[in-house]
């Protein structure tokens, strides 16, 4: 049996692990065995943190909607009780997006319910 030497192959291998970590602090950018471990941990946090993105956003946007309308008379759940009954099928985003950029439109929107 031929002998294989593993260099390149190795070496391909440290290059893409530690590009991985480029920008790291410490030995994380620069020790290979440190490195991945550090890889490991970021993926842990990116996937957790991909979820929790989705949670923070709802929470703005509910927050913002808040804040519009209650100069306006409406709390936020009485207001989204109140577009339900309508069957105004705009989502909390949009409506954020309209009490941030628009007032004078979302303000309209509310005096119609």
């Amino acid at each position: 049996m031929s002998r294989v030497k593993r260099g390149v192959t190795k070496n391909k291998r440290r290059k893409n692990i530690l590009a991985q970590v480029k920008g790291y602090r410490f030995d994380r950018s620069s020790k290979e065995r440190i490195a991945k471990v550090a890889i490991k941990h970021a993926g842990i946090h990116a996937f957790r943190h991909r979820r929790a993105k989705k949670r923070e956003f709802r929470n703005l946007w509910t927050l913002r909607i808040n804040a519009a309308v209650r100069p306006l008379g409406f709390s936020y759940s009485k207001f989204i009780d109140a577009l339900k009954k309508s069957n105004v099928e705009l989502d909390r985003k949009v409506l954020s997006e309209l009490a941030k950029d628009h007032p004078e439109v979302f303000e309209r929107l509310v005096k119609i319910l």
